[in-house]
């Protein structure tokens, strides 16, 4: 999320097809994906070492100064998943609708619980 205002000007100067994160991104990553035809896709929790394994080798590695968390990593890998497709070539975000669903049961659910557990304000 710390590249989120970055995002669309990224693909556009890059052309990027395929950006690899851990979070979900807003809209200026949605807007990217939806101009310049781009996917943001997502690994699953937990899959860190999964992914380590498909990594066959370390292409370069871009933007140093900016720290590890923000340097571009390129690698060359090999039946790299599984991923989820967080915000598809349409700006589709699954994330930000996921969010609308969960917050409307999320009230139900903490009435609910509310009224059993009364000291959870």
């Amino acid at each position: 999320m710390r590249m989120e205002k970055f995002e669309n000007e990224f693909i556009k100067h890059t052309g990027v097809k395929l950006i690899v994160g851990k979070v979900g991104m807003g809209k200026e990553t949605m807007e990217g994906c939806k101009i310049y035809k781009a996917l943001y896709c997502v690994f699953l929790a937990g899959c860190t070492v999964i992914v380590a394994k498909c990594v066959e080798k370390i292409e370069s590695a871009n933007w140093n100064d900016l720290g590890m968390p923000e340097t571009l990593w390129t690698c060359r890998v090999h039946e790299l998943g599984p991923l989820i497709v967080s915000i598809d070539t349409n700006g589709n975000n699954l994330f930000e609708k996921n969010k609308v669903i969960f917050n409307e049961r999320k009230e139900k659910i903490s009435e609910e619980i509310c009224k059993e557990v009364r000291f959870i304000k």
